[in-house]
């Protein structure tokens, strides 16, 4: 009988036969090689080979008659039978039909690619990488292995590995029985990512599910070190659409840690292949791969992506792991594997959740999913106590592994020191539905057990751990509206970590997404002092030179991180509009950054001083405003996000218009050049008054009401002490439909981005009777506004039609 299977002969439709990873395998070597993925070659055992090695070794009522018989939820009775059926697999004998059959298929491989080739030896159960269950990480792979008598030995070992405690537990969690999962073995050439990267991908974003994006995670090394949560890696972010336009859209880059790697030792026996190293500071400053490597893999993931939901016949994102040879710097695929996370969610339901109240952040680290939990936590530092953690407990540990696994659904939340995105816990934690946050790197230290804490991962990409018991609120979103509006209903967008859940709410597109949020909580420097880098005290330039880490000098570091920030929010609601208002803080604003208080005035009135428009063209700006307009050039046409527009805030005069527009020109933004489309953000009386000269020079106007009603009503906003003053005052609602009417006049654009309509439903409807272009608000209002919309629109057309 034929127990080898080789990739070429392998196809997905044979998972019973070899198991999910190596029909998945078999099926991109068959099928993908002319789309130019690169998989590395091998071989497969048969699930047919599994069996005969359990009856040639008498095992079959040894190992099920213990596990018909096992309470998995006793820990101490779970280790025990787990380890005997481990042993009694390491002491049986691979049948000699099957290891001749092996034996033969690894001289097969050395033909190809050497004496003793070195290969990964991989598990593949029948039931896994199933759409509804990954079986991620319960059974063991051995790399770096050499030579037949190794990999007869890694064979047995992977095969023992199919009754790890974690591997029995999942099962039984999962629903799947014993006696019905055998495993295949999968020998794999290896890719020497030991001298170069590798990492993990997914199709869509893990945490919103977003589908328009590929998510790319790197380190150094081979890849275990990423997949078991022991390094912090480098992530990329690459948009679907403009990267099939053939643009370069790397919309966002994060620098890990990548503090060690994992390389080849000088012995080829499974269990001590590998070993890890220290990796130098200089490489951990700088990514692990190139924007050209994280757009060839993006490349591979779409390709993946397209055949594996033409097979299923729906929409298949795939979670998928690859690797950078350091010899010939090549990129490979190793696994592709559906996602199961998302892949069965009905995106019409949105959950959101919010703190009510603020506290004290303790720790910080990468947000896994966008719920809040809280409660006492359980700090445990050894996997030999995780049976300590209690029902409810927020789990807190260095990292997690397969391991943990039969105890972690007792967490109501976790929280690890190290890991990325793809790492163990945070696959667990999506699984579970529990918030994670990981790579927080001394949550082990800082937080002691019986504390209470609330978790947060509500708030974006980062996580954030609150020191006592916060009230939060949970609301579920039916976003399937029963009409949709005439007047365009869009958000203001501040924050790019949440532009991908934002963009699954029904909205137009973005009305306002504002510069300063990225430059305050992603770039933190002043750019003024990023442009004088070198005339700042050392204790700050040092300070800037390791936020700006992973780039080529400050400057760049500026401009990529401010595109980056905008390119996430236009890929989020691409091809939507998205109207980028130029940056617009006060001094005392900007004073606060790093390195500001060397460049900024000292002003009374900050809220009517140096801002806006009235900076871009000062001597004390120029420089800066430039770097903004190269980093929306670079969105623009580098990302293809074209559906990025400009508007620029606080524009006293006529004057101050013309100025800025010439240095956008100058640096290659150009009203009408490739359908770019700059507003002017009418917030000034004067803009109102005088809205047909200035409408001469934009595509329209966005009404900023909250600073309309100040220097209407000489009301200052930042004051506590003046209240009772809002945008429902007549003299604002004469302003308002003075640059209405204009824009109508002009046939314009005409929006409103203030706070206005996202707090007074009557506002909301005095917009609607008054024929405004769009209302931008925020997204706890869209959908409520929406309604309000609606049923305003309903009245006109009864009015209108009686």
């Amino acid at each position: 009988m034929k127990y080898i299977r080789f990739f070429s002969d392998i196809s997905i439709e044979q998972v019973a036969e070899v198991g999910g990873k190596n029909a998945s395998l078999g099926e991109m070597y068959q099928t993908l090689a002319s789309s130019g993925v690169n998989v590395p070659n091998g071989f497969a055992t048969t699930s047919k080979a599994y069996w005969l090695f359990i009856e040639h070794n008498n095992l079959t009522d040894p190992i099920y008659n213990a596990l018909d018989n096992l309470d998995i939820s006793d820990i101490t009775a779970l280790t025990t039978t787990g380890a005997n059926i481990r042993q009694l697999i390491m002491h049986g004998t691979v049948p000699e039909e099957l290891r001749d059959q092996i034996t033969l298929a690894y001289k097969k491989l050395e033909q190809e690619y050497g004496h003793n080739v070195d290969v990964a030896v991989r598990s593949s159960a029948t039931a896994e990488d199933l759409p509804n269950a990954s079986f991620a990480g319960q059974q063991e792979t051995y790399l770096n292995i050499s030579g037949i008598d190794s990999v007869l030995l890694a064979c047995k070992r992977v095969l023992a590995s199919l009754f790890t405690d974690r591997a029995i537990a999942y099962r039984v969690h999962q629903g799947f029985s014993h006696r019905e999962v055998a495993l295949s073995i999968g020998i794999q050439k290896m890719i020497r990512s030991d001298m170069g990267s590798s990492g993990v991908m997914f199709t869509i974003d893990t945490e919103s599910g977003f589908r328009d994006v590929v998510f790319i995670t790197s380190a150094y090394g081979l890849g275990e070190n990423i997949v078991q949560g022991k390094v912090n890696p480098d992530e990329f972010y690459i948009h679907k659409p403009t990267l099939e336009k053939d643009f370069r859209p790397v919309i966002k880059r994060q620098l890990g840690d990548k503090a060690i790697k994992m390389i080849y030792t000088g012995d080829s026996l499974a269990g001590i292949s590998t070993k890890n190293v220290r990796v130098k500071r200089e490489q951990r400053e700088q990514f692990s791969i190139s924007d050209d490597d994280a757009l060839e893999l993006a490349q591979y993931a779409i390709t993946i992506e397209k055949h594996y939901s033409s097979r299923a016949g729906h929409f298949q994102p795939m979670d998928i792991e690859w690797a950078k040879d350091g010899v010939n710097n090549k990129l490979y695929i190793l696994q592709a594997r559906p996602e199961t996370v998302h892949a069965g969610k009905d995106i019409t339901i949105q959950e959101t959740y919010s703190l009510k109240s603020s506290g004290e952040i303790i720790l910080s680290g990468k947000s896994i999913g966008n719920k809040i939990a809280s409660g006492k936590t359980r700090v445990i530092l050894e996997a030999a106590q995780m049976d300590e953690l209690e029902d409810g407990e927020i789990l807190v540990t260095d990292i997690t592994d397969p391991d943990w696994e039969p105890v972690m659904k007792r967490a109501a939340a976790i929280i690890t020191n190290r890991g990325g995105r793809t790492c163990h816990a945070a696959i667990i934690a999506r699984e579970l539905g529990i918030p994670a946050v990981v790579g927080c790197e001394q949550a082990t230290h800082t937080l002691s057990s019986n504390q209470s804490v609330t978790v947060s991962c509500a708030e974006g990409d980062t996580g954030f751990i609150y020191d006592g018991i916060l009230d939060f609120d949970k609301t579920i979103n039916n976003l399937v509206l029963k009409g949709t509006p005439q007047t365009k209903m869009m958000l203001n967008v501040g924050n790019p970590e949440s532009a991908f859940t934002a963009a699954q709410f029904p909205c137009a597109g973005v009305g306002l997404a504002r510069l300063e949020f990225i430059i305050s909580s992603t770039i933190k420097i002043h750019p003024m002092a990023i442009l004088k880098h070198g005339s700042l005290p050392m204790d700050e330039q040092n300070r800037i030179d390791s936020i700006c880490a992973g780039y080529a000098d400050p400057q760049h570091f500026y401009i990529n991180r401010l595109a980056e920030g905008v390119g996430t929010i236009a890929a989020a609601f691409y091809p939507r509009p998205v109207i980028v208002r130029m940056s617009d803080f006060k001094s005392n604003e900007y004073a606060s950054l790093i390195g500001g208080s060397h460049f900024e005035p000292e002003e009374e009135n900050p809220m009517i001083g140096f801002r806006g428009a009235g900076r871009y063209s000062s001597d004390k700006f120029n420089e800066a405003f430039k770097m903004e307009c190269k980093a929306i050039k670079q969105v623009r046409e580098t990302m293809g996000l074209d559906n990025v527009s400009i508007m620029l805030p606080f524009v006293r005069t006529i004057k101050e218009a013309t100025s800025t527009l010439d240095i956008m020109v100058k640096q290659g933004l150009q009203r009408g050049k490739n359908g770019l489309k700059i507003y002017l953000m009418c917030e000034i009386p004067a803009n109102a008054l005088l809205a047909d000269d200035f409408l001469k020079y934009f595509d329209g106007f966005s009404i900023g009401s909250n600073d309309l009603t100040q220097l209407t009503l000489g009301v200052d906003r930042d004051s506590g002490t003046i209240k009772g003053f809002d945008e429902r005052n007549p003299a604002v609602l004469q302003l308002m439909k003075l640059a209405i009417d204009a824009c109508h006049r002009q046939n314009k654009y005409i929006g409103i981005c203030g706070q206005a309509p996202s707090d007074y439903p009557e506002i909301t409807r005095w917009l609607v009777q008054n024929k405004i272009s769009s209302i931008s608000l925020n997204l706890d209002s869209l959908l409520e506004m929406t309604q309000v919309v609606l049923d305003m629109e309903a009245d006109l057309s009864t009015q209108t039609s009686a």
